[in-house]
């Protein structure tokens, strides 16, 4: 028996398992999220305009972004999987084929950590939260850009290049227990028609072809066949080629490996969480990730933009707010959230991690740059970075989970003039406040432990004999950011979205 045949296997549990291998199974996953998309965006243009009474802000804002951050800790990628915004676009591709490729100077995560940034900055700066017809907007934009960005590009150019929501999961998936990789390597080096990347093609009709073009077609199978036969399932569009994927960056879970693969040899199979972080291996479709600065920076805007994000949305943000001001002279708010941005994004980081890359580099005495101790060493900060995510947005889902159940009955009782789901009961919320803060600390101090044993295995890794004075720099700032973190949700928080108060 293989290592592999021992590891756990979603996809052969009896019930999810046939489920997921069904060919339709995306699709019947995509449907009731389109739906439910569908009736957030009529409610944000056409419903009431105050937040806690809107499914667009409502849903978007407190319960889809607490399942999907508690998703890809116990979990995966499953909202990639069962996304949304992919329908459309499939859809349209069955009688619209993309003609171009996507830009070669494009071909990293710059257009993605934008958008990344843009999300966040235009959130505080709007006040999403609190606005359903802006909510609404920012929806249909994504719509929008997703089908059209796929629709005249070829492959899945939008989630792997332009995405931010897909960046946010491929990071925080790298913590996640499973991961979609080939069962038996062994299967793969003797397979020559690489389905699992290049799509199933069905096989020509010989009936047309003399005997001459019979016998060079039979000479140069599989690989003819492969290659002029109809194509009827599309291999892994994100260029993930199975024998070489090193864990989750950059998969979406769509598992069309899993349904090209004639040999049946991918599976969703259990893993040490965050393994793929400390692994240096050159991975397919994505390269050696010491050397793409575009992951780092990728990573510092999720690791610090969580610590951001949280901060934003507690009582002492206003008092660095009014400080600037007097300090300024400006009085607006568009100012000040960028200079608190650029802060916490830019130049906190920029010092944090060159002094730390240059300490780690001077003490390891080795010969490489400095960009390149960045781009090892920061990816310990990821397990941190989901940490303060699960503590933020677990305490606005955990709160206020049930808020869905009386605005659905509002809704109902406005759009149809009855009670069929009952009178609205908008004393529900969720868990009390002081059963989540012990959550949210319980979550901080996982990412906590995470990170720093992923630093410790990179600096072993990259320091043998001076592990500890490699190591000693990043532990700092993983410390760092763990009290600001417990600060933070220390504090009084706004209750945003919800009636619910803190």
């Amino acid at each position: 028996m293989s290592v592999s045949d021992r590891r756990f296997d979603l996809l052969r549990v009896p019930v999810v398992g046939r489920f997921l291998r069904w060919r339709w199974s995306r699709a019947a996953m995509q449907t009731p999220l389109f739906l439910i998309s569908a009736v957030m965006i009529w409610h944000a243009f056409f419903g009431p305009q105050l937040a806690p009474k809107n499914l667009a802000t409502l849903l978007a804002w407190v319960h889809f972004r607490g399942l999907v951050v508690l998703l890809l800790l116990l979990g995966g990628n499953f909202f990639c999987m069962a996304c949304p915004f992919m329908l459309p676009r499939q859809l349209a591709r069955r009688f619209i084929s993309p003609q171009w490729t996507w830009p070669r100077w494009l071909r990293n995560k710059t257009p993605a950590l934008i958008l990344f940034v843009g999300v966040l900055f235009v959130y505080e700066w709007l006040d999403l939260w609190s606005d359903p017809w802006a909510t609404g907007i920012l929806i249909v934009g994504y719509f929008a850009a997703a089908f059209f960005v796929d629709l005249f590009f070829k492959r899945a150019s939008f989630c792997k290049f332009v995405c931010p929501i897909g960046q946010f999961n491929f990071l925080a998936s790298s913590i996640s227990p499973l991961e979609v990789t080939v069962r038996d390597p062994n299967v793969c080096v003797n397979c020559h028609t690489h389905d699992c990347i290049a799509g199933t093609h069905a096989p020509l009709s010989l009936a047309n072809f003399d005997a001459t073009s019979v016998a060079l077609i039979d000479a140069s199978a599989p690989a003819m066949t492969h290659t002029c036969g109809k194509l009827i399932q599309r291999g892994c569009e994100l260029d993930l080629y199975q024998p070489r994927k090193v864990g989750n960056l950059d998969c979406t879970f769509c598992l069309d490996c899993v349904h090209a693969c004639p040999h049946d040899n991918v599976g969703l199979l259990a893993r040490v969480p965050a393994e793929e972080i400390v692994s240096t291996e050159i991975r397919s479709g994505i390269g050696n990730l010491d050397r793409r600065t575009d992951w780092s920076w990728l990573i510092v805007v999720f690791v610090f933009g969580a610590v951001l994000n949280a901060f934003a949305m507690i009582s002492p943000v206003y008092t660095v707010e009014q400080a600037f001001v007097r300090a300024t002279g400006f009085d607006s708010k568009l100012p000040v959230l960028a200079a608190l941005f650029a802060f916490a994004l830019l130049i906190e980081p920029a010092i944090l991690l060159g002094i730390a890359a240059w300490l780690t580099r001077k003490t390891a005495d080795a010969g490489v740059s400095l960009w390149m101790v960045i781009n090892r060493f920061t990816r310990s900060l990821v397990p941190l970075g989901l940490g303060v995510w699960l503590a933020h947005y677990g305490f606005h889902f955990l709160t206020g989970f049930l808020t869905f159940v009386p605005v659905a009955q509002y809704t109902v009782r406005t759009t149809f003039g009855v009670d069929y789901l009952g009178a609205p009961l908008w004393r529900l919320g969720g868990l009390p406040q002081s059963l989540v803060l012990p959550i949210e600390l319980g979550f901080l101090g996982l990412g906590l432990i995470g990170s720093l044993g992923v630093a410790w295995r990179i600096a072993a890794d990259f320091a043998p004999f001076k592990t500890l004075k490699a190591f000693a720099p990043w532990a700092f700032i993983a410390v760092l950011l763990f009290t600001s973190a417990c600060w933070t949700m220390s504090q009084p928080m706004d209750m945003r979205g919800t009636f619910v108060a803190r």
